[in-house]
Formats: structure tokens, sequence, C-alpha cells
């Protein structure tokens, strides 16, 4: 059998291009041409060729880049090209859309597909496809593909991103593309007018615009209780006694700052929400916008969410390793010697014993739980389910997972929240200060499950407004169906 890996991934041309007669792709199709010899080029000539189109591409030199394409595309000049072609993928960059404005006449009254993208965000336009429209006003421009990367077209839709967004001001032509994503196996998105293009182009060039907030949040909150834990357990020994314990910044120091940033995501998860349903309760109704700052913060729990899961993890492995440390196990060899010396057969403690076991065992639970939210937040697993099944878990089970860590760093203080020894720098533990946060979210969860509150709240998320009222009535002159309208609902 021979080696799939020894293949040529482009196969060997005779001498000069194979015409378009000779290919093996349905006749049906339309011809496909592409303006342009780059990488993204050469990918969507063998995706279009693979989805049975004819292509022709159009270069300046095209012997020179004939070896480059497979064999059943033709490689010849931009104006035979043009010509043969029923629609026109234009892939050169937008500053060189001047020197194509020759071709006009050839690409009269046919579909041209812009798939460039900008080196920055374009805030005020004109767009690169509107641009293009202005040089071709005969031709219908169609804005896509810019979305897609080279490695995507080539390897298949399979292993990237699906979604093809399509704008343009001719209907057909942007049927027409559809037909070719739909064939190449990708889904189009129709985003209207070209003048959505300004969007369309921007859409790349954004990086992570979702997660700026969450990731700021998360940086900010791990450099201040580091600081904080710092201060604490690593200068004050050295300041007021002289021990150097400035092996604890690499592990321990992060290992305790982890659990308290994983903690405080967490709970502003829940905290918008719980914002959202006091200020309905309030106003009365479900109609009235938010704040801007509540918006972007509900809409932004999704990130929050799964930058707690992260620092969860990170503090599971920091803790799975503080035992192979070298100074862990010097001070274990230490103190056995220290108990043997002393004639201490029994250093049991039961208090010690089951504080630790329950610790173990509560922050195992809220791991498994927020694995499970984190998993259930992926588009794949969440399209399985049900929105009911996504609620319950994202809700009910979230605020388990905030009960079950709130009380895993209530057994990590246990008692030491009353030891003034504790307060060093008259600075307090660093759980006294992570508690107070989740402790809010969970009372005022608490207050809101109050039947009082929470049938109202019900009955205002369901479309009761405290302002409008409706009196049923016998039916009368002027009623309807029994009921008398006196709210203008």
């Amino acid at each position: 059998m021979p080696d799939e890996m020894s293949r040529p991934l482009i196969r060997e041309r005779g001498e000069g291009a194979r015409h378009l007669e000779d290919s093996v792709a349905d006749p049906s199709a339309p011809v496909i041409g592409i303006l342009g010899t780059g990488d993204f080029s050469r990918s969507l000539a063998r995706r279009l060729v693979a989805s049975g189109y004819q292509v022709v591409v159009g270069s300046r030199t095209p012997k020179s880049f004939v070896a480059l394409f497979p064999e059943e595309v033709e490689v010849t000049t931009q104006l035979e090209a043009a010509n043969k072609a029923d629609l026109c993928f234009i892939a050169v960059y937008p500053e060189h859309h001047s020197t194509l404005v020759e071709l006009k006449p050839a690409l009269a009254g046919k579909t041209l597909v812009d798939v460039s993208n900008s080196l920055r965000i374009n805030q005020n336009g004109p767009s690169n496809a509107e641009l293009l429209a202005d040089y071709f006003p005969e031709s219908s421009v169609v804005k896509g593909f810019n979305t897609i990367s080279a490695w995507t077209l080539q390897m298949g839709p399979r292993d990237g991103g699906r979604q093809v967004f399509l704008c343009s001001n001719s209907q057909k032509a942007k049927n027409t593309v559809k037909a070719i994503c739909h064939r190449m196996g990708f889904i189009p998105i129709d985003m209207g007018l070209l003048s959505s293009s300004l969007e369309i182009e921007n859409l790349p060039l954004y990086l992570f615009p979702s997660w700026r907030l969450p990731l700021l949040c998360t940086l900010f909150l791990f450099i201040f209780f580091y600081l904080y834990n710092f201060f604490r357990d690593v200068l004050q020994p050295y300041v007021m006694e002289g021990k150097k314990a400035f092996y604890k910044m690499p592990i321990e120091v992060v290992n305790v700052t982890l659990p308290s940033v994983a903690l405080l995501m967490l709970a502003l998860v829940y905290l918008p929400g719980v914002f959202a349903a006091i200020l309905q309760l309030w106003s009365g109704t479900k109609y009235n916008r938010f704040p801007n700052w509540l918006d972007r913060w509900l809409t932004s729990r999704k990130q929050l969410g799964l930058c707690s899961f992260l620092c969860a993890i990170l503090h599971a492995v920091y803790s799975l390793c503080l035992p192979l440390r070298k100074s862990a196990r010097f001070k274990l060899v230490n103190m056995a010697y220290k108990q043997v010396k002393a004639g201490k057969d029994d250093s049991w403690e039961d208090e010690e014993v089951w504080r630790m076991e329950l610790y173990l065992s509560v922050g195992i639970m809220a791991l498994g739980l927020l694995c499970l939210l984190a998993v259930t937040s992926l588009p794949s697993v969440a399209n399985t389910i049900n929105w009911r099944e996504f609620s319950f878990i994202q809700s009910t089970l979230g605020y388990c997972a905030l009960f079950m860590a709130t009380a895993h760093t209530l057994l990590y203080g246990w008692n030491r929240a009353f030891d003034l020894r504790q307060y060093r720098f008259n600075m307090p533990p660093t759980f006294v200060l992570v508690l107070v946060l989740p402790f809010l979210v969970l009372l005022s969860r608490l207050a809101l499950c109050v039947p009082c509150a929470a049938g109202r709240l019900r009955k205002v998320r369901r479309g009761w407004e405290r302002s409008k009222h409706i009196r049923f009535t016998l039916p009368a002159e002027g009623c309807h169906n029994g009921l008398e309208d006196v709210s203008n609902v």
C-alpha cells in the first residue's frame, strides 16, 4: 500500500495550463474566477475544485504561478480569467483594487466577491467592498469569505469556522454566493445590504471583545490578592521576626490567591442577576431597560464564569503539587523529628482531621459543579439540551457551586477569623475579605426566594406591570368576552 504522506499535495502539471473543458468539474456549475495568486487564492481554488466547480485564476504573470495550483485549475491572465468567469473572487489587497479598473468591461454585469480585510479596525468607513463597488458600478459586489482563513478553506469546514458572513445590494448576487457557500460546506449568514460590509471587515480584527472586561477583572483581582498575601505571609514575618519566607512566592502565595479570585469571580457571575431582579421588583415591570453597566455585566457572565473555572482548576493543580516541594518535605521531616524527640507518639487531633476531610470533600464537589457549568456553556453541548435544562444547570446548580465554594472557604478559615495572631499588619486573613461578596449574593438570593418576593418577581417576568390593571366584569355593552380593559394594555 503506498504511503499516503508521500503523495504530493499538488499534482504535476504539464507544459502550460490545463483548459476548463478537460476538467472533471460539474459542467452545469458556474465558472468561478479568482483574481490573485496568494495563499488565500490557492486554498480557495482547491476548495472550489473539490466542490465540483470550474476554476480559472487570473494573474499578471501566469507562468510563474501555474505550478502552485492543482491541474484542474486554469491559470491565465487577469483579462482572460475575467472574460471566462461567471463570478469572480477579488483576492488581491484592497490597495491594489485600482489596478483592476482596466478589467471593468470584462467584469460588467458579473458578481464580484470581495474577500479583503483591513490592517486596522475601521469605524468611519468607507469599507473595502464599498470602494470596490465604486470602481465597478456595473458589477454586483458581495462582501464575504473574509472571516474564513486559508487553512479553513484548505482543510474544509470540519476543522474551522463554518459561518460565512455575506452582504450585498443585489439579492440575486448574494443568493449565488450563498449557493456556493452551501456547496463548499459552509453556512452563509445574510448581513443585509453592502453598508454592513464595514462591520464584516472589522470582525476578524477584534481581539476577544467579549473577554476584555472579564480578563481585566480577573487580572486586577489576582494582582490585588497576590500583593495582599505577599504582605501578610512573606513580608510581615521578614520585617517583624526576620524570617525569610520568600520561597513561598512562586507556589504558596499563588495557591492562596487563585481560590480567592475564583470565588469572587463566581460571585460576580450571579450578582448582576440579583441586581436585575431587584430593579424589576422596584420598577414593577420587566419592560424598563437595565442601565448600560448592568446590561454589559449580564452579557459577560459566561466569560466571568469561565475565568472562575480556570482559576479553580489552577488552584487544584497547585494544591496537588504542594507535597512535591522540597520545603514541604523538609517541614514534614522536621516536625516528625521534633515529635520523636519530645516523646510524643500521638499527634492526632479530631477537630483538625474532620476539618481537613470536610474541606477537601466540599472543594471537590464545588470543582465538579464548576466543571459541569463550564461544559454546558459550550455551544455544542448547550444545543443538545432544552432551555429549562440549561437554566436549571446554570442557575440552580450554579448557586449550589457558589454555596459549595463558599463552604470550602469557610472550612479553610475555620476559627482562625477570631485569632488575633492572624491579623498581621492589622490586615484580616484573606478568606475574611473573600467571603463578603459570596455571602451577600447568597443571602440576596435567599431573600428573593421568599414567597412574597418570588411571587411578585414571577408575575413581573410574565408581563405583569404594577401601573396597569385589568378588571374582570360581567358581559356588557362595550365589553368583549367579559373583559373590560381599563388599562390600555
